[in-house]
């Protein structure tokens, strides 16, 4: 780790932003995997860590890289090209997930309750959960898409929601069928999207090296680049020269199969004549999975492939249903990783950082060292008593990891390399930036800083509303908003719309040009249109992320909603309860901030949500799907899809055997059509009012899920 955390994260996403688009994009892997996954992982914990830093376009919230303009899924495996890319796009008709990692029995453990407590909520508790134990294969995802029982395109993950289309080149891998065979082929599906892990076998990628080497040719760095790069060969021939492999595990979308369980998927999958590992195995409980995950701990050295962990899944599809999904990763499912990477060095200081909340936070400052492939300068202590229940005096030489390759972590001390001349920590009893007494609050090992007027929260506070993922202010870094308030030109984030009042002063600081000052001013100008949901989580409130501020604005989608909303209403929202509802009607019982969202609403940023508002329990519309078409005289599209949710129904963009309903305004389009071939009922503007106010019934519903609904990909 180099720098501030800030300064780390920029770093980590620059690196994987290039090694994503050396490895996906330009067939030329520029690091090993373990150093890839190390940075990813880093990321991840940074983020976690410090929130401010999130942002939506973070490499740990997208799956691979863009590969450009994409072509629907089904079109000509012969669409154009863009000039420098290599194959066609194509967009997935469910996107390619990925998975969050559990490092160790605990974590796993950690997964389970987890599961427990979501089907809890969904009114599942005491349902039995079977799981499922496959090998991580560490190769390249893909989707082998098969209508009426044929194969007709394949495609690489991408960037999760749009692919690569190497329909010819999957055609050479010999257990990729051409068409279904068994019980599936005399009876196939219209459509079927298989899931499966392009890899090298491990005896085929050294002799694959060895004869490149022969050849004068660069060597591949693992079997995962090999695999990726022959995939991604233009050649054909070449790419058949290469012995790839693939091992299937699921589905994508489908239409006409119905499975209940994924042990049933696989027999599918294996019937239907796709390879399925052999070794995955089906247990009745956690304990089971977890020794299943032990055991291949034990003998990865013994298969013929990369693995780089075990994945356990949920059997039962109607509760990953019920499970869904966070981010970009299903909770149904889980990577089990395998044994963390370590290393010794001198701890050689325990400073600390105040946060934007006042979480006054050590981290132990190494001699560099490298740790699995990276080299490492900062590990995180959490806090004091993290330090003393390791055991850590300053001068220790300690173990450190990078436990399941995530951020490294100072394990412990080698007390018998000490020489007395090691000092303890002494956790500072006044604030570092403000000199304010610290405080504990008595539920809560963190010190805080009392001084809601602190400059480190401050500044910490207008970075993160600046940030990626909330107002994305470009060129509003760090450095200038610590400029900026050291100067008393920003000190609260309304002071950032008063710039364009006091641009004569910004151009009067040295190294500020016309052009510079211009470009930030209209940055600024341009983050007045970001949505409702992310000036919430720009507030810094505490415990509210992104998705949190993305639920909450569902349930308060205006300003007044939210400074009208009790704790009751606020706990409404997904993932929300009593103590982020609490935490925000304290922020909200602050006069100064009640002056702040004001000032932001006068500055001209957007107050109102264009996302649908979340649904309430029961309604004239509980638990229907309703299609809008056409432009309605009294209604918005937007407003028109928020009022279908807030009255229980879901707004959908299709029409389906399972839609209940069509409101069509004027020029209703290909939709109408649809609609009165189907027989679902259609309904003007005017009756779509009345049956929103009770007034007349829903003229017709089809209740349940689309044709081919699946479960989300792993």
């Amino acid at each position: 780790m180099s720098g501030t955390p800030a300064e780390r994260v920029g770093e980590l996403r620059r690196l994987i932003a290039a090694a994503n688009r050396a490895y996906y994009v330009d067939d030329a892997p520029t690091v090993d995997d373990s150093v890839y996954d190390d940075w990813m992982r880093e990321l991840e914990a940074l983020e976690a860590e410090h929130p401010e830093l999130a942002a939506s376009d973070s490499p740990t919230r997208t799956v691979g890289a863009a590969v450009g303009q994409a072509v629907a899924v089904g079109d000509s495996a012969t669409a154009a090209v863009a000039p420098g890319q290599r194959f066609p796009t194509v967009r997935h008709r469910q996107p390619m997930l990925s998975l969050a990692n559990a490092r160790g029995p605990q974590e796993l453990e950690a997964w389970h309750r987890r599961l427990v407590a979501r089907l809890s909520d969904e009114g599942l508790a005491g349902r039995p959960l079977r799981f499922v134990v496959e090998p991580k294969i560490d190769g390249l995802a893909v989707t082998l898409t098969y209508e009426d029982g044929v194969f007709t395109q394949g495609a690489t993950r991408g960037d999760g929601a749009v692919g690569e289309d190497v329909t010819a080149n999957l055609r050479t891998i010999a257990g990729i069928p051409s068409a279904l065979a068994g019980a599936a082929g005399a009876r196939p599906p219209a459509l079927v999207e298989v899931r499966g892990e392009v890899y090298l076998p491990l005896a085929a990628f050294a002799d694959l090296n060895e004869r490149r080497a022969r050849a004068g040719e660069r060597t591949f760095v693992n079997p995962r680049n090999s695999a990726a790069g022959s995939l991604r060969q233009l050649d054909v021939a070449e790419v058949a020269r290469r012995p790839l492999a693939i091992w299937c595990y699921g589905f994508g979308a489908v239409v006409g199969l119905v499975l209940g369980r994924h042990w049933d998927a696989l027999g599918w999958l294996r019937e239907a004549g796709f390879p399925v590992s052999p070794e995955v195995t089906l247990h009745e409980d956690l304990a089971g999975a977890a020794a299943a995950c032990a055991a291949w701990e034990e003998r990865r050295a013994a298969v013929d492939f990369d693995i780089d962990g075990a994945v356990v899944k949920v059997d039962d599809f109607a509760a990953r249903e019920r499970l869904g999904s966070v981010g970009r990763a299903p909770r149904w499912a889980i990577a089990y990783k395998f044994a963390p990477t370590t290393a010794t060095t001198l701890l050689k200081d325990i400073p600390v950082n105040v946060g934007r909340t006042g979480a006054v936070v050590p981290y132990a400052v190494l001699d560099p060292v490298s740790v699995g492939g990276a080299t490492v300068t900062f590990a995180t202590l959490h806090n004091q008593d993290d330090v003393a229940r390791k055991g850590l005096l300053i001068g220790d030489t300690v173990i450190v990891q990078r436990a399941g390759d995530v951020i490294p972590q100072v394990v412990g001390p080698l007390t018998e390399a000490r020489t007395g001349d090691e000092t303890p920590f002494v956790m500072p009893t006044a604030c570092p930036a403000c000199s304010t007494d610290l405080v504990q609050p008595p539920d809560e090992v963190q010190y805080r800083c009392p001084n809601r007027s602190c400059p480190a929260q401050l500044v910490g506070g207008i970075e993160h509303f600046a940030s990626r993922g909330a107002l994305d202010i470009e060129g509003l870094g760090e450095k200038r908003v610590q400029l900026f308030y050291d100067l008393g030109l920003v000190r609260t984030f309304a002071d950032i719309y008063r710039l364009a009042g006091r641009r004569d002063e910004v151009l009067a600081i040295e190294r500020f040009g016309e052009r510079s000052v211009d470009n930030l001013l209209a940055a600024i100008e341009a983050s007045k249109e970001r949505p409702w949901e992310r000036v919430l989580y720009g507030l810094g409130i505490r415990h509210v992320g992104e998705v949190t501020a993305q639920a909450i604005a569902a349930v308060v989608p205006t300003l007044d909603d939210l400074l009208a909303a009790d704790a009751e209403r606020l706990a409404e929202a997904e993932g929300v309860g009593p103590v982020v509802a609490e935490s925000v009607r304290e922020f909200l019982g602050s006069e100064a901030n009640i002056a702040l969202l004001e000032d932001l609403r006068a500055a001209g940023l957007r107050t109102v949500s264009d996302a649908p508002a979340a649904p309430r329990e029961g309604g004239p519309l509980a638990g229907l799907s309703v299609v809008i078409t056409g432009a309605l005289d009294a209604y918005t599209r937007d407003e028109a899809k928020r009022a279908v949710v807030a009255a229980g129904g879901k707004a959908v963009g299709s029409v389906s055997r399972n839609t209940a309903m069509l409101v069509a305004g004027a020029d209703p389009g290909s939709k109408l059509a649809k609609a009165e071939s189907l027989g679902v009922p259609v309904v003007d503007g005017d009756a779509f009012t009345e049956i929103l106010a009770g007034r007349r019934p829903v003229p017709g519903a089809a209740e349940g899920q689309e044709d081919g609904a699946a479960p989300a990909d792993d």
